[in-house]
């Protein structure tokens, strides 16, 4: 057993898994927090490196591509400090760090674990039922349906609807990205049937981040629902019959009911002045001639 213990947190090799734990230093993230102990198992691990600096140094993981679904949900785009992969090392553990990169790269060559993606998540998301609010709404999900509701800040557009059930089956995707600088981010679901190309402040299946604290716990969610979709490197022959049908079936350039929710959806976009007179007079006029 290897292991190094610093205010960032705990790291320990045990066997075929990797214990991430984080620390209780007031620095550490909420999400990181939130997550808690996750235990990696070795199968799941494409490398690990560590980087010395001049007063402190970083552990990095790097894992197989689709072994987890906080990161396939997130898509590589959770900032350092929330990263639970990473570890940060004060200059006088820089030994045991380097240590602890020897052992685990020996115990992943004596394993011979292969470094290539993989075609079923290793790791099972975070644990549900789990409840998180930011941005314009909250986000519920208790491992069948995800719930969003809206708060006072939540524009009128998508507010008049009120909240809104998803079934985990009715989900075909899921995504999470942070607030850059003047763009706001999101938490998204994309629902079968019900395409849509509206920003998240007038999409009713999105919550809209603007960068504050708790905004990476709704990557928490994300995780939480990816872990439930079909795997995208699952083989055919593993996909629920719903998947099936839709792979076999000739796509449908346009669906009359998504046409209509899209006139909708133009129509609030008009009244709220997001939309010139113009501009939805060309977009409704191009919905129709394609019903």
């Amino acid at each position: 057993m290897a292991e190094i213990i610093q205010k960032d947190g705990t790291w320990v090799l045990d066997g075929d898994v990797l214990r991430l734990t984080p620390g209780r230093d007031r620095n550490v993230s909420l999400l990181r927090k939130e997550l808690g102990e996750l235990t990696v198992p070795l199968r799941a691990l494409a490398g690990i490196s560590f980087e010395q600096g001049r007063k402190s140094g970083r552990l990095r993981l790097r894992l197989r591509d689709g072994a987890d679904p906080l990161l396939q949900a997130t898509g590589g785009k959770l900032a350092e400090p929330n990263d639970p992969y990473q570890l940060g090392v004060e200059a006088d553990r820089y030994g045991v760090a380097e240590y602890l990169v020897d052992e685990v790269k020996t115990a992943l060559l004596l394993d011979e674990v292969p470094s290539g993606a993989v075609d079923r998540y290793l790791l099972p998301g975070p644990a549900v039922p789990l409840s998180v609010s930011a941005g314009d709404g909250t986000a519920t999900f208790d491992g069948e349906c995800v719930r969003l509701e809206w708060n006072w800040k939540t524009e009128d557009a998508k507010a008049a609807a009120g909240a809104r059930s998803l079934a985990i089956a009715d989900i075909t995707a899921v995504e999470w990205h942070p607030a850059v600088g003047l763009e706001n981010g999101y938490l998204r679901f994309s629902v079968r049937h019900a395409p849509t190309k509206a920003p998240p402040k007038y999409d009713p299946s999105s919550v809209e981040l603007w960068g504050f604290k708790k905004d990476p716990l709704m990557a928490l969610v994300a995780a939480a629902v990816q872990a439930r979709l079909p795997h995208p490197g699952a083989p055919v022959a593993d996909l629920p019959p719903q998947r099936h049908k839709e792979l076999a079936a000739p796509p449908v350039e346009h669906d009359h009911d998504a046409l209509l929710r899209r006139l909708r959806e133009l129509g609030e976009l008009h009244r709220t002045g997001v939309l010139t007179d113009d501009e939805f007079a060309h977009a409704k006029q191009a919905v129709l001639k394609r019903m």
